[in-house]
């Protein structure tokens, strides 16, 4: 007897959802979000500005987005994310619907429900669709993994209570733990 075959969602499938849910897809599966906590929302909040706030006294052309923000990965109708940080430096992946293709720097904020998604199946995406650089920030451990995906980039492991350094802005500095006082 052959297996069930396994329903593959579309990018309708999102559109879909009833008002007031959200739901991320990767390739073809699809997962629902839990409401953030208020201290994801903050760290949100925070970096949003901060990361918003360097590249305009910089002068620069990137730009920075806050979920709920469409990222469709890899521009088919399978993969659809929205990243709690976007950072897009190619003005053209822009659109109204959102960015069409892969972030330059992305950062989620793990809840309980995203411990799997964050820490497994998006690093394996994000890596393979062209994310230059990924962050993941664990308010419960206070740890972030940075991820660098380019050659000379670094990654490694710090604590809120440790400086981190963007791989692709290199004099942009932060310490988690000032972000949540």
């Amino acid at each position: 007897m052959p297996f069930p075959k396994k329903r593959i969602h579309t990018i309708q499938d999102i559109y879909n959802l009833p008002d007031g849910q959200r739901g991320e897809l990767i390739d073809g599966d699809l997962y629902m979000m839990a409401p953030p906590s208020r201290i994801h929302q903050k760290l949100v909040h925070q970096l949003d500005r901060l990361i918003g706030n360097y590249i305009a006294d910089k002068q620069g052309s990137c730009e920075v987005y806050p979920a709920p923000f469409a990222v469709f990965l890899n521009r088919d109708d399978k993969n659809y994310v929205e990243p709690d940080i976007s950072v897009i430096c190619d003005k053209n992946k822009l659109s109204d619907r959102g960015c069409e293709g892969a972030p330059d720097w992305v950062i989620e904020i793990v809840s309980p429900s995203s411990h799997r998604m964050d820490y497994q199946i998006k690093l394996f995406k994000y890596r393979t669709a062209g994310v230059r650089e990924y962050w993941v920030v664990n308010p419960s451990t206070k740890i972030v993994m940075v991820y660098g995906f380019e050659e000379d980039a670094h990654s490694g492991q710090f604590r809120f209570d440790q400086t981190i350094q963007s791989n692709i802005y290199h004099d942009f500095e932060i310490i988690m733990n000032d972000l949540l006082k």
